[in-house]
Protein backbone atom coordinates (compact mmCIF):
# COMPACT_ATOMS: atom_id res chain seq x y z
CA UNK A 1 0.00 0.00 0.00
CA UNK A 2 1.23 3.50 -0.89
CA UNK A 3 0.19 6.38 1.36
CA UNK A 4 0.88 10.05 0.69
CA UNK A 5 1.02 11.60 4.15
CA UNK A 6 1.10 15.24 3.05
CA UNK A 7 -1.45 16.69 0.62
CA UNK A 8 -3.73 19.73 0.71
CA UNK A 9 -7.29 20.14 -0.56
CA UNK A 10 -9.66 23.11 -0.58
CA UNK A 11 -13.35 23.61 -1.24
CA UNK A 12 -14.00 24.64 -4.85
CA UNK A 13 -15.44 27.96 -3.69
CA UNK A 14 -12.09 28.92 -2.13
CA UNK A 15 -10.44 28.62 -5.51
CA UNK A 16 -13.28 30.46 -7.21
CA UNK A 17 -13.02 33.31 -4.68
CA UNK A 18 -9.27 33.14 -4.15
CA UNK A 19 -8.81 36.92 -3.96
CA UNK A 20 -11.43 37.18 -1.23
CA UNK A 21 -9.67 34.58 0.91
CA UNK A 22 -6.28 36.20 0.26
CA UNK A 23 -7.68 39.36 1.83
CA UNK A 24 -9.30 37.49 4.71
CA UNK A 25 -6.38 35.40 5.99
CA UNK A 26 -2.60 36.01 6.24
CA UNK A 27 -1.66 32.33 5.99
CA UNK A 28 -3.70 31.76 2.85
CA UNK A 29 -2.32 35.02 1.45
CA UNK A 30 1.26 33.93 2.13
CA UNK A 31 0.84 30.59 0.40
CA UNK A 32 -1.61 31.34 -2.41
CA UNK A 33 -1.29 34.98 -3.46
CA UNK A 34 0.60 34.01 -6.58
CA UNK A 35 -1.66 32.76 -9.35
CA UNK A 36 0.72 29.89 -10.08
CA UNK A 37 0.16 28.49 -6.57
CA UNK A 38 -2.13 25.54 -7.20
CA UNK A 39 -5.33 24.77 -5.30
CA UNK A 40 -6.87 21.30 -5.58
CA UNK A 41 -10.23 19.83 -4.65
CA UNK A 42 -10.79 16.36 -3.23
CA UNK A 43 -11.81 15.07 -6.65
CA UNK A 44 -8.62 16.38 -8.25
CA UNK A 45 -6.54 14.73 -5.54
CA UNK A 46 -8.31 11.42 -6.15
CA UNK A 47 -7.59 11.71 -9.88
CA UNK A 48 -3.93 12.41 -9.15
CA UNK A 49 -3.77 9.41 -6.82
CA UNK A 50 -5.23 7.17 -9.50
CA UNK A 51 -2.63 8.39 -12.00
CA UNK A 52 0.28 7.91 -9.57
CA UNK A 53 -1.11 4.62 -8.20
CA UNK A 54 -1.36 5.93 -4.64
CA UNK A 55 -3.83 4.12 -2.41
CA UNK A 56 -4.45 6.65 0.37
CA UNK A 57 -3.69 10.30 1.01
CA UNK A 58 -3.75 12.34 4.17
CA UNK A 59 -5.69 15.50 3.30
CA UNK A 60 -4.32 18.32 5.42
CA UNK A 61 -5.74 21.72 6.14
CA UNK A 62 -3.50 24.79 6.43
CA UNK A 63 -2.69 26.98 9.40
CA UNK A 64 -5.42 29.55 8.98
CA UNK A 65 -5.02 32.57 11.23
CA UNK A 66 -8.81 32.83 11.40
CA UNK A 67 -10.53 30.22 13.58
CA UNK A 68 -13.66 30.79 11.52
CA UNK A 69 -11.85 29.73 8.36
CA UNK A 70 -10.38 26.72 10.14
CA UNK A 71 -13.94 25.56 10.84
CA UNK A 72 -15.17 26.29 7.33
CA UNK A 73 -12.41 24.31 5.65
CA UNK A 74 -12.44 21.54 8.26
CA UNK A 75 -16.03 20.94 7.22
CA UNK A 76 -14.93 20.39 3.64
CA UNK A 77 -12.17 17.98 4.63
CA UNK A 78 -14.53 16.00 6.86
CA UNK A 79 -17.13 15.86 4.09
CA UNK A 80 -14.49 14.74 1.58
CA UNK A 81 -13.23 11.93 3.79
CA UNK A 82 -16.81 10.76 4.35
CA UNK A 83 -17.33 10.65 0.57
CA UNK A 84 -14.01 8.88 -0.09
CA UNK A 85 -13.42 6.85 3.10
CA UNK A 86 -11.14 4.34 1.39
CA UNK A 87 -8.95 6.99 -0.25
CA UNK A 88 -8.70 10.01 2.06
CA UNK A 89 -7.75 10.54 5.70
CA UNK A 90 -8.60 13.96 7.13
CA UNK A 91 -6.59 16.25 9.39
CA UNK A 92 -8.22 19.37 10.79
CA UNK A 93 -6.81 22.78 11.64
CA UNK A 94 -7.37 25.09 14.60
CA UNK A 95 -6.12 28.44 15.82
CA UNK A 96 -4.68 27.81 19.32
CA UNK A 97 -5.05 31.48 20.22
CA UNK A 98 -8.82 31.03 19.93
CA UNK A 99 -8.71 29.26 23.30
CA UNK A 100 -11.79 27.20 24.15
CA UNK A 101 -13.14 27.59 20.61
CA UNK A 102 -10.08 25.77 19.26
CA UNK A 103 -10.44 22.93 21.75
CA UNK A 104 -14.15 22.55 21.00
CA UNK A 105 -13.41 22.45 17.26
CA UNK A 106 -10.66 19.88 17.67
CA UNK A 107 -12.99 17.63 19.65
CA UNK A 108 -15.76 18.12 17.05
CA UNK A 109 -13.42 17.09 14.24
CA UNK A 110 -12.12 14.09 16.17
CA UNK A 111 -15.65 12.85 16.77
CA UNK A 112 -16.42 13.38 13.07
CA UNK A 113 -13.53 11.16 12.00
CA UNK A 114 -10.43 13.38 11.73
CA UNK A 115 -7.24 11.46 12.50
CA UNK A 116 -5.00 14.41 13.22
CA UNK A 117 -4.47 18.13 13.39
CA UNK A 118 -2.38 20.00 10.84
CA UNK A 119 -0.61 21.32 8.95
CA UNK A 120 -0.09 23.77 11.78
CA UNK A 121 1.83 26.98 11.07
CA UNK A 122 2.91 28.43 14.45
CA UNK A 123 4.98 31.24 12.95
CA UNK A 124 2.14 32.47 10.73
CA UNK A 125 -0.70 31.74 13.14
CA UNK A 126 1.14 33.68 15.82
CA UNK A 127 1.58 31.13 18.59
CA UNK A 128 4.71 29.65 20.15
CA UNK A 129 5.15 25.87 20.13
CA UNK A 130 7.51 26.16 23.09
CA UNK A 131 4.98 27.93 25.37
CA UNK A 132 3.32 25.29 27.52
CA UNK A 133 0.42 27.50 28.60
CA UNK A 134 -0.63 27.88 24.95
CA UNK A 135 0.06 24.33 23.80
CA UNK A 136 -0.97 22.23 26.83
CA UNK A 137 -4.77 22.37 26.27
CA UNK A 138 -4.39 21.60 22.56
CA UNK A 139 -1.94 18.76 23.14
CA UNK A 140 -4.09 17.32 25.93
CA UNK A 141 -7.10 17.17 23.60
CA UNK A 142 -4.97 15.72 20.80
CA UNK A 143 -3.65 12.98 23.08
CA UNK A 144 -7.06 12.34 24.64
CA UNK A 145 -8.54 11.61 21.23
CA UNK A 146 -5.45 9.69 20.11
CA UNK A 147 -4.77 12.04 17.19
CA UNK A 148 -1.61 12.87 15.28
CA UNK A 149 -0.19 16.39 15.36
CA UNK A 150 1.48 17.56 12.13
CA UNK A 151 3.43 20.80 12.02
CA UNK A 152 5.21 22.73 9.33
CA UNK A 153 9.00 22.71 9.72
CA UNK A 154 11.71 24.96 8.35
CA UNK A 155 15.41 24.76 7.59
CA UNK A 156 17.42 27.38 9.52
CA UNK A 157 19.81 27.76 6.58
CA UNK A 158 19.66 27.60 2.80
CA UNK A 159 17.57 29.26 0.15
CA UNK A 160 14.46 31.29 0.85
CA UNK A 161 11.07 30.40 -0.64
CA UNK A 162 7.44 31.31 -0.14
CA UNK A 163 6.17 29.73 3.04
CA UNK A 164 9.57 28.65 4.38
CA UNK A 165 8.82 30.06 7.80
CA UNK A 166 10.65 29.90 11.10
CA UNK A 167 9.67 26.59 12.71
CA UNK A 168 13.25 25.39 12.98
CA UNK A 169 14.74 22.29 14.65
CA UNK A 170 15.42 24.04 17.97
CA UNK A 171 11.76 25.03 18.29
CA UNK A 172 10.61 21.55 17.32
CA UNK A 173 12.97 19.92 19.80
CA UNK A 174 11.67 22.03 22.69
CA UNK A 175 8.10 21.10 21.74
CA UNK A 176 9.00 17.42 21.55
CA UNK A 177 10.68 17.43 24.96
CA UNK A 178 7.72 19.26 26.52
CA UNK A 179 5.18 16.76 25.16
CA UNK A 180 6.83 13.33 24.81
CA UNK A 181 3.51 11.44 24.62
CA UNK A 182 2.28 13.35 21.57
CA UNK A 183 2.36 11.51 18.25
CA UNK A 184 4.09 14.14 16.11
CA UNK A 185 4.85 14.42 12.40
CA UNK A 186 7.33 17.11 11.40
CA UNK A 187 6.78 18.09 7.79
CA UNK A 188 9.58 18.67 5.29
CA UNK A 189 12.07 16.44 7.13
CA UNK A 190 11.66 18.51 10.29
CA UNK A 191 13.80 21.26 8.85
CA UNK A 192 16.82 18.98 9.27
CA UNK A 193 16.07 17.85 12.83
CA UNK A 194 16.86 14.16 12.06
CA UNK A 195 20.52 15.07 11.56
CA UNK A 196 20.71 16.16 15.20
CA UNK A 197 19.68 12.64 16.22
CA UNK A 198 23.38 11.83 16.05
CA UNK A 199 23.22 13.37 19.53
CA UNK A 200 22.02 10.57 21.87
CA UNK A 201 19.63 12.79 23.85
CA UNK A 202 17.92 13.95 20.66
CA UNK A 203 17.58 10.40 19.39
CA UNK A 204 15.95 9.37 22.67
CA UNK A 205 13.46 12.23 22.43
CA UNK A 206 12.20 11.14 19.00
CA UNK A 207 10.30 8.07 20.21
CA UNK A 208 6.91 9.36 19.02
CA UNK A 209 8.20 11.61 16.24
CA UNK A 210 8.06 11.02 12.47
CA UNK A 211 9.24 13.05 9.50
CA UNK A 212 7.47 13.46 6.18
CA UNK A 213 9.24 13.97 2.87
CA UNK A 214 6.99 16.75 1.52
CA UNK A 215 8.67 19.03 -1.03
CA UNK A 216 11.93 17.05 -0.99
CA UNK A 217 12.56 17.76 -4.67
CA UNK A 218 12.65 21.49 -3.86
CA UNK A 219 14.77 21.18 -0.73
CA UNK A 220 17.34 18.39 -0.72
CA UNK A 221 19.42 16.05 -2.83
CA UNK A 222 17.92 12.57 -3.16
CA UNK A 223 20.65 11.24 -0.87
CA UNK A 224 18.69 12.55 2.13
CA UNK A 225 16.59 9.38 2.13
CA UNK A 226 19.57 7.14 2.83
CA UNK A 227 21.28 9.61 5.14
CA UNK A 228 18.24 10.03 7.38
CA UNK A 229 17.50 6.29 7.27
CA UNK A 230 21.04 5.63 8.49
CA UNK A 231 20.68 8.11 11.37
CA UNK A 232 17.17 7.55 12.72
CA UNK A 233 15.97 4.48 10.84
CA UNK A 234 13.74 4.22 7.79
CA UNK A 235 10.74 3.48 10.04
CA UNK A 236 10.61 7.17 11.01
CA UNK A 237 10.12 8.44 7.44
CA UNK A 238 6.70 9.04 5.87
CA UNK A 239 6.24 9.54 2.14
CA UNK A 240 4.65 12.92 1.48
CA UNK A 241 4.45 15.01 -1.67
CA UNK A 242 2.91 18.38 -0.71
CA UNK A 243 0.43 17.94 -3.57
CA UNK A 244 -0.63 20.04 -5.45
CA UNK A 245 2.55 22.09 -4.90
CA UNK A 246 4.42 19.12 -6.34
CA UNK A 247 2.84 16.39 -8.42
CA UNK A 248 2.48 13.01 -6.78
CA UNK A 249 3.93 11.33 -9.87
CA UNK A 250 7.11 13.39 -9.65
CA UNK A 251 7.77 12.43 -6.05
CA UNK A 252 6.89 8.79 -6.67
CA UNK A 253 9.40 8.69 -9.53
CA UNK A 254 12.12 10.12 -7.30
CA UNK A 255 11.59 7.55 -4.55
CA UNK A 256 11.21 4.60 -6.91
CA UNK A 257 14.58 5.49 -8.46
CA UNK A 258 16.43 5.43 -5.13
CA UNK A 259 18.83 2.66 -4.21
CA UNK A 260 17.74 1.84 -0.67
CA UNK A 261 18.22 -1.17 1.56
CA UNK A 262 15.65 -3.88 0.82
CA UNK A 263 12.41 -3.11 2.61
CA UNK A 264 13.20 0.54 3.38
CA UNK A 265 11.41 1.78 0.29
CA UNK A 266 8.25 -0.13 1.19
CA UNK A 267 8.38 1.29 4.72
CA UNK A 268 8.72 4.85 3.49
CA UNK A 269 6.06 4.57 0.80
CA UNK A 270 3.37 3.20 3.05
CA UNK A 271 4.18 0.66 5.71
CA UNK A 272 5.24 3.27 8.28
CA UNK A 273 2.11 5.30 7.65
CA UNK A 274 -0.04 2.17 7.96
CA UNK A 275 1.42 1.42 11.37
CA UNK A 276 1.08 5.00 12.58
CA UNK A 277 -2.48 5.41 11.36
CA UNK A 278 -3.51 2.05 12.80
CA UNK A 279 -2.51 3.46 16.20
CA UNK A 280 -5.15 6.18 15.85
CA UNK A 281 -8.00 3.77 15.24
CA UNK A 282 -8.14 3.53 11.44
CA UNK A 283 -8.10 -0.26 11.42
CA UNK A 284 -9.00 -0.50 7.73
CA UNK A 285 -5.64 1.08 6.87
CA UNK A 286 -3.87 -1.78 8.57
CA UNK A 287 -5.94 -4.51 6.91
CA UNK A 288 -6.52 -3.21 3.40
CA UNK A 289 -4.22 -4.62 0.68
Amino acid sequence: MIIDFHTHIFPPWVRERRNEYIKRDPCFSLLYSQSKAKLATAEELIASMDEAEIDLSVALNIGWVSQELCVETNDYILDSTSRYPDRLIGFCSVQPKAGDAAIIELERCARAGAKGVGEMRPDVQGFDLTTKTIMQPLVDMTVEHNLIFLTHSSEPVGHQYIGKGEVTPGILYSFIVNFPDLKLVCAHWGGGLPFYALMPEVARALTNVFFDTAATVFLYQAGIFKQVSDIIGSDKILFGTDYPLISQNRTMTQIQSLELVAGDKAKILGRNAQKLLSRVGRSQVATRH
